[in-house]
């Protein structure tokens, strides 16, 4: 059953594990968002023929084809009339929006960031926080503002930083929770639970 439930495009530019785990939750049949389609904005993005063999609408636009941020945008702009979704889902989408993509979507576009905002933004999160020596790090589903991993935080979870820890160590217990934790939120946002501002 499909009725009542929100529409979900989700965005990536990678192999979409995040998004890998949104496709699973919303097969749910009491998940109240169902994914409607994948986008990319590279070719090669490996997590194209992932949605595509759950039967999800998929397109690309090589981001490099568009001399300028919004020439891209109205591209992508383009493929969203057609899937007509209420909520985008950033995964792993390694493009920054322009004010003016974010402004029209305030308050239906959510983004997962593996580090406990509002420290370690931007790239290279773990070694951020292996750096600054903290005791927790984690991951933060957020609204997407005009600022880099700016916006209202919508879910948080934490891990411990182990003795030893490296970058990758970390990220793998961190991403663990990423796959957890942003279901639930984009949930929470189809629900009406939360709301930007």
């Amino acid at each position: 059953m499909t009725e009542g439930k929100k529409r979900v495009a989700i965005l990536i530019s990678g192999r979409g594990s995040n998004m890998s785990a949104l496709i699973e939750a919303a097969k749910a049949p009491d998940y109240p968002a169902r994914i409607v389609g994948v986008f990319a904005n590279r070719p090669d993005a490996a997590g194209l023929p992932i949605a595509a063999n759950y039967g999800i609408a998929t397109a690309w636009r090589w981001h490099k084809d568009y001399p300028s941020r919004t020439g891209f945008e109205l591209a992508l702009g383009d493929v969203l009339k057609l899937w007509r979704p209420d909520i985008i889902a950033l995964a792993g989408f390694m493009r920054i929006l322009t004010p003016e993509f974010t402004a029209k979507w305030q308050g239906r576009i959510i983004n997962i960031h593996p580090s406990l905002l509002p420290l370690h933004r931007g790239l290279h999160s773990h070694a951020q926080a292996l750096a600054d020596g903290v005791t927790e790090h984690g991951c933060t589903v957020h609204f997407v503002t005009p600022g880099m991993d700016e916006g209202p935080t919508i879910l948080q979870a934490r891990v411990p930083v182990l003795p030893g820890d490296t970058p990758e160590t970390l990220a793998e217990r961190v991403l663990a929770e990423e796959h957890r934790i942003y279901p639930e939120a984009l949930a929470m946002v189809a629900r009406g639970e939360a709301r930007f501002g």
